[in-house]
């Protein structure tokens, strides 16, 4: 998924123990992690919050108790006292903004695990905004001076739409990232744990014994909890009935001979299952592609096969922030330092590969489509669209390729992806212009196409479906999560919309306007008491959609789940 930070940190492994479950009615979701033993003096008005990288998390009081991102109701002249935990050991600070993104007062910053810091301050009208300045795209919230609902009289951004309810069917997974299923007659379903399982959903629930387990191929995960490296990504043959060849992609440690001060190797494999089908032979496993990583974030992590019968394999800009330093090569865009997502010569980073894995070419095993969009032109052959940062979900309707591509300081962004597509970033953040030196004050004038001697001056293509992370002191998002055309009429409000989500819990539907040169239209979907982190989403064979969450947003504990969108009753 991304991001949620883009610094470079320490890491440390955590181990992990996962256990399955099936559950045959909607399950309850669960709380938000926090509470604990903070002891706060009294004799001003306080809250509590718990400090972790996808959004700061309300403790105390009970109006905020498990809410993320809180909006925080103060008097003028009265005095408060905020008290926070570091939660998962990275570096963060409690700063209050005023409308100007000045600040007003903070704490120092901190980066000790279970490390608590107190501010005592009082509120002005000036106060608009609190955030951590080192993850201020995520742990961010509103200020509300003066009494009564910050939402009174006024229209949220993204408008309410139909009402579901989830159902859940798997629970105790650690970080689950994918929902598939394969070409073949068995009532079956197949889930990955970022941890490194494969694991059956059958008519009885999950099996207890894991289709394949390659963790000890996995560079060592969780950064104190949190992590973008893992087991990422699962697909299946078009004919693995017949073949049994099945491809996931996964985070190694690196390999001899990478660059210096590289975090780990990005490998695609092919695998075959025993003739059964029952279980994957783990020890079939042919490498197809390892690409060096820079960093530990911005990995994508989708794999799927598209209709043409080739695989789809979207691959981040390299990590860090802004598409700069370690690991990110020049492009023609003198206006940002940077970046590997406009860059088609020294890389594949920043892109979306498509490979024909049912033949080998010039001692790859695997070869290239005739028609990939570089062929016989400058650049890697595999790329079959660029100018991503981290594009994260990837999903086929009706042969439209749908991408998903988490942003940075101010937008999220679905395209709709093409051949030889250009998709901006980071001379682009979604439709607006983005900033290497002032990420969160851009200028308002960029280019809309490359150079002329840059593949002929091609376009960089805006978005379908595009929001911020905030609007007028609301939090709209942090991370988006793409999903899936819903094609079934089980919920007829949804039919043939597109239902996606983003990590700080947020589900939506986006429906195509009838002008195909507008942006499509968004509506939240209304779910009592979903408080989660939301991960990633599945599609089974009948068209029934799939919401992957868990409750830290971070690879440990036994709180991630899958739940199936349903009606409401």
């Amino acid at each position: 998924m991304d991001e949620i930070g883009d610094n470079q940190y320490e890491r440390m492994s955590l181990p992990v123990e996962t256990r399955r479950a099936f559950l045959k009615a909607v399950g309850a979701t669960g709380a938000l992690i926090g509470g604990g033993g903070i002891a706060v003096a009294q004799d001003t008005p306080s809250f509590e919050f718990g400090g972790v990288t996808p959004g700061w998390e309300g403790r105390t009081p009970s109006s905020i108790d498990g809410e993320t991102n809180p909006t925080l109701e103060l008097s003028v002249g009265q005095t408060y006292t905020i008290v926070w935990e570091n939660v998962d050991g990275l570096p963060h600070d409690f700063v209050i903004l005023d409308a100007n993104e000045e600040e007003i007062v903070g704490t120092e910053i901190v980066d000790e695990q279970g490390a608590t810091l107190t501010l005592e301050f009082e509120a002005t009208e000036e106060m608009a905004e609190y955030y951590c300045s080192v993850h201020p795209a995520s742990m961010r919230g509103a200020i509300q001076i003066g009494d009564g609902d910050p939402d009174d009289g006024d229209e949220p951004f993204i408008p309410e739409g139909p009402s579901v309810e989830l159902e859940t069917v798997a629970e105790g997974l650690v970080s689950p990232t994918n929902f598939v299923v394969a070409e073949e007659q068995r009532d079956r379903r197949f889930i990955t744990d970022q941890t490194g399982q494969i694991y059956v959903h059958g008519p009885d629930g999950v099996e207890n014994e894991p289709f394949m387990d390659i963790s000890d191929r996995l560079v060592n995960v969780g950064v104190n909890g949190y992590d973008e490296r893992g087991l990422l990504g699962l697909a299946f043959h078009p004919e693995f009935e017949s073949n049994r060849r099945f491809y996931v992609r996964y985070s190694a440690p690196l390999r001899d001979g990478a660059p210096e001060n590289y975090d780990h190797t990005f490998v695609l494999s092919e695998f075959r299952a025993t003739t059964d089908l029952r279980r994957a032979d783990s020890e079939t496993e042919r490498v197809l592609l390892e690409i060096p990583q820079p960093q530990f974030n911005h990995n994508a992590g989708d794999i799927a096969f598209g209709p043409d019968g080739y695989l789809y394999v979207p691959v981040g800009d390299g990590g860090d922030g802004d598409d700069t330093g370690l690991g990110h090569v020049d492009d023609w865009y003198a206006g940002n330092d940077g970046g590997n997502g406009q860059d088609v010569t020294e890389n594949l980073l920043g892109s979306i590969l498509r490979l024909d894995v049912d033949d080998t070419q010039c001692g790859k095993p695997y070869s290239i489509p005739d028609d990939n969009p570089l062929v016989g032109r400058e650049g890697f052959d595999e790329q079959y669209a660029w100018g991503f940062r981290n594009p994260w979900r990837l999903s086929f309707t009706d042969g439209e390729l749908f991408v998903a591509d988490v942003g940075q300081e101010r937008f999220e962004e679905i395209n709709i992806v093409e051949s030889g597509g250009n998709y901006g970033w980071n001379v682009k953040e979604g439709s607006r212009c983005f900033s290497t030196d002032s990420p969160e004050t851009p200028p308002e004038n960029c280019p809309t196409e490359t150079s002329s001697d840059v593949r002929g001056g091609e376009s960089l293509i805006d978005p379908v479906i595009e929001y911020p992370h905030r609007h007028d002191g609301e939090s709209i998002g942090i991370s988006v999560i793409g999903g899936y055309v819903y094609s079934n009429d089980t919920i007829p409000e949804l039919t043939d919309t597109y239902v996606f989500g983003d990590a700080n819990g947020g589900l939506f539907a986006a429906s195509r306007p009838a002008d195909d040169t507008e942006q499509w239209s968004m509506e939240r979907l209304v779910v009592e008491s979903f408080d989660r982190y939301v991960l990633a989403f599945g599609r089974d064979h009948d068209g029934e959609l799939y919401v992957l969450t868990n409750e830290q947003g971070t690879v440990d504990g036994e709180t991630g789940t899958v739940q199936k969108i349903v009606p409401t009753e």
